[in-house]
């Protein structure tokens, strides 16, 4: 195929060089009505180039092949049969992905270190989660990715079970075997799903970690604006193999996606897409030198250690993403938030994620020998100024058994089931009507449909002290919970 065309790109290069006036949405009208304080800000060609897809482009009743050509070029650079693009972001695609497996009241395999969002997935499509749960790393305090075996015991157990849901990479950069994982659904007859939301650059150099559709998984979702450089909300189903309807699939993403598809996002994907063919494996191994040049600077500042090779020597995690470079703080005496705000607040550099433990940068080809030196600089003035940051309430991490809790009921019922607010310490033993998700990174310490401990409460309250996150917690204090109504 002809990788030097970008199909979006060029019809909405030639819609702009046409000068067309629309008398439909966007309201804006290309930027005319758009507020001048507006445009200092964003830029006129943002809303230039925000076009309805049936004004001049493509739409899905008045198809001109724009569309379907771009999805096209995206099948072939990446070895899959068959790409949809999604301007809902990966959250609703992973949404989408589930529902065209196992419908309401149908079993899904589903790995437990999931993001909220597939927690969310779990209770708007009624599956019943049987949850795989990850490979615990004690002392890092870390979950990877379930392995195989895991994979296989639950299908044996759930025999009715329509499929499994992977997420790798990790938000820490750790990999699964998606190989093994896929053989062990295959042997059930089931498809694989791989939640790969950090992993769309994968495909485009061979020293990168297992792409899942050169690793016989049969839908892969990813999120390119995460490492690659499409714009946010940009998400690509890859599908192979004939497990899942791309009838099916095209039909659940029109039930959930939006009917006013951004060209911004299409475009940028497009863009990127070619970008990758041409330039992608320069490009990224230029990025893998220097996030290896980094590594080893970074290993040379007291109290800092960053996370490498050594969980894969252990067996702990198939792989890992050498760009998502993860650096434990605890040496310094602090956690990895308190890390994250004192490089934002006092030399402007924001950590990609963090937590207790540990903040995490990732690194592109979009990084220079400037922002590496940013970096670099930052970490450093962070180490001399950590004697200074003030101490903060001790969170109680739980053990890994810790965090695997009863699933009393289902979530979509316990959701939506009759509720109250009770104080923390009578939640103990009550089923959880909502999910509470520490963030970053996100995964649910709870999940709607599970048995509260006392182990797990007491490890929301320390981190909600400490300055822990709980944005989708009734109460963010965790002084209080939402439980199912006893009868």
């Amino acid at each position: 195929m002809d990788h030097s065309r970008a199909p979006v790109l060029e019809a909405l290069e030639q819609f702009r060089r046409r000068r067309d006036v629309a008398y439909g949405p966007p309201g804006h009208k290309q930027g005319r009505g758009v507020d001048p304080r507006v445009l200092d800000v964003v830029g006129p060609d943002v809303f230039r180039s925000d076009v309805l897809m049936l004004n001049g482009l493509d739409d899905r009743r008045q198809s001109r092949g724009i569309l379907e050509g771009a999805q096209e070029l995206m099948a072939d650079a990446v070895g899959a049969e068959q790409a949809f693009f999604s301007t809902c972001g990966s959250s609703l695609s992973v949404k989408t992905a589930m529902l065209s497996v196992a419908g309401p009241g149908e079993k899904l395999l589903v790995s437990r270190n999931a993001h909220k969002s597939v927690i969310a997935a779990v209770i708007i499509n009624g599956v019943e989660p049987v949850w795989v749960h990850p490979k615990f790393d004690a002392d890092r305090h870390l979950a990877h990715p379930p392995e195989p075996d895991d994979v296989r015991k639950k299908l044996r157990e759930n025999p009715d079970a329509k499929g499994m849901l992977l997420i790798t990479p990790t938000d820490w950069g750790s990999c699964a075997d998606i190989r093994g994982t896929a053989r062990a659904c295959h042997d059930a007859d089931v498809p694989l799903i791989v939640d790969e939301a950090w992993g769309a650059h994968l495909p485009f150099h061979p020293a990168l970690p297992a792409w899942g559709m050169d690793h016989e998984a049969d839908l892969v979702v990813t999120s390119v604006h995460k490492m690659g450089a499409a714009i946010e909300q940009s998400s690509v189903f890859h599908l192979q193999y004939d497990r899942v309807s791309p009838e099916v699939l095209k039909q659940r993403e029109d039930l959930l996606g939006t009917t006013s598809s951004s060209s911004l996002v299409y475009a940028t994907l497009d863009g990127w897409r070619r970008q990758m063919v041409e330039h992608g494996h320069a490009l990224l191994g230029a990025a893998l030198h220097r996030a290896e040049r980094i590594r080893s600077r970074i290993a040379d500042l007291p109290g800092l250690e960053v996370m490498g090779r050594e969980v894969v020597d252990q067996g702990l995690t198939a792989d890992l993403d050498p760009l998502k470079i993860v650096i434990d703080v605890r040496g310094l005496g602090i956690s990895g938030m308190q890390g994250a705000e004192w490089l934002r607040t006092h030399r402007h550099v924001d950590a990609g994620g963090s937590d207790t433990c540990r903040m995490s940068v990732s690194i592109t080809f979009a990084d220079d020998d400037e922002t590496e030196e940013i970096l670099l600089t930052a970490l450093k003035a962070l180490v001399d100024g950590a004697p200074a940051i003030e101490p903060r309430t001790e969170v109680r991490l739980p053990g890994p058994s810790g965090l695997e809790l009863e699933q009393a009921m289902l979530p979509r019922k316990a959701f939506f089931a009759e509720a109250e607010h009770v104080d923390a310490d009578r939640a103990v033993g009550r089923i959880s009507a909502e999910t509470i998700s520490p963030y970053p990174p996100g995964v649910p310490a709870i999940a709607p449909g599970e048995v509260i401990t006392r182990e797990v409460l007491d490890y929301l309250r320390s981190g909600a002290e400490h300055g822990v996150l709980l944005p989708d917690a009734s109460d963010g204090s965790a002084r209080t919970l939402r439980v199912v109504s006893e009868p």
